[in-house]
């Protein structure tokens, strides 16, 4: 089980990369910027967390602990899947889909990609979160900068149309 220490600096982590992804979100002005990356981020983390704690805390001894975590510790690990479903419901409220156009579905899938980030830290995959969120920084930036949206609806100027 992982130590206070150790859950207070993967709290941290959480909160400084989601802050991080958050950072380009809020520079551009969209709906999900700083503060809800490091929230979505470090809760995640707590979660998952979570999950990894409860066997253990639920284990009755240290010579119970195996047969712990191999009965129990299946219905635990559906608490970081219910992350997913439940980051799925928060990213299906912020696309807002109209005639021509889908907005949102960008600042959805950062969501999405926040949470990942923040179940790699809970489990302690560190350093492997910290470089898929500056992956994930980095390409918003870029993307943005070289303007890719404006490009492809430069070249493919009907493929917003609706064929129905």
């Amino acid at each position: 089980m992982l130590t206070f220490d150790q859950m207070l600096v993967n709290l941290i982590v959480a909160l400084v990369l989601g802050g991080l992804i958050g950072v380009e979100r809020e520079f551009a002005g969209k709906e999900a910027g700083i503060r809800t990356s490091m929230l979505v981020c470090a809760g995640a983390a707590i979660f998952t967390m979570i999950a990894l704690a409860l066997p253990t805390l639920i284990a009755k001894d240290l010579l119970d602990y195996n047969q712990a975590i191999t009965v129990q510790n299946s219905g635990f690990i559906n608490i970081i899947a219910n992350i997913v479903v439940g980051i799925g419901f928060l990213g299906a409220g912020i696309i807002i889909k109209n005639k021509n156009h889908v907005h949102g579905l960008t600042t959805a899938a950062d969501i999405w990609m926040t949470s990942a980030i923040g179940v790699l830290v809970g489990v302690g995959l560190i350093k492997f979160a910290v470089l898929s969120a500056i992956i994930v920084s980095g390409l918003l930036y870029l993307l943005r900068q070289i303007k890719i949206s404006e490009r492809i609806d430069k070249n493919f100027p009907g493929k917003d149309d609706d064929q129905n």
